[in-house]
């Protein structure tokens, strides 16, 4: 029975550093803000399978707080970053995107 545990540990971890790893890249090559939103919200909840896996490995519960905290950290975010793409797009194109001033650097 040890032999199972250990192949379904490898394998658990394998996978929670793919997901994290393409999250990461996600994250850096974005490119909106929302690409990079989504990816945080698939690391952290990434970060909270690989705590409860842990605490299943080694059967304790002493990192349920942690897991609130990131969830909780989680969900803040993305209401904050909805917020902020939803009163963007409501305004006008020319205070939308920063242009040049028309008159030149000044120098």
């Amino acid at each position: 029975m040890m032999w199972f545990q250990t192949v379904v540990t490898v394998v658990v971890i394998v996978g929670l550093t793919a997901t994290a790893l393409s999250a990461v890249v996600r994250i850096v090559r974005g490119p909106t803000i929302l690409d990079r939103m989504v990816s945080s919200d698939v690391l952290l909840t990434t970060l909270l399978i690989a705590i409860g896996a842990d605490m299943a490995l080694r059967g304790h519960t002493d990192a349920i707080p942690i897991m609130t905290a990131i969830a909780a950290t989680a969900v803040l975010a993305t209401i904050v970053v909805a917020r902020y793409v939803r009163r963007r797009a409501e305004l006008p194109p020319q205070l939308a995107e920063p242009s040049e001033p028309k008159g030149g650097s000044g120098v």
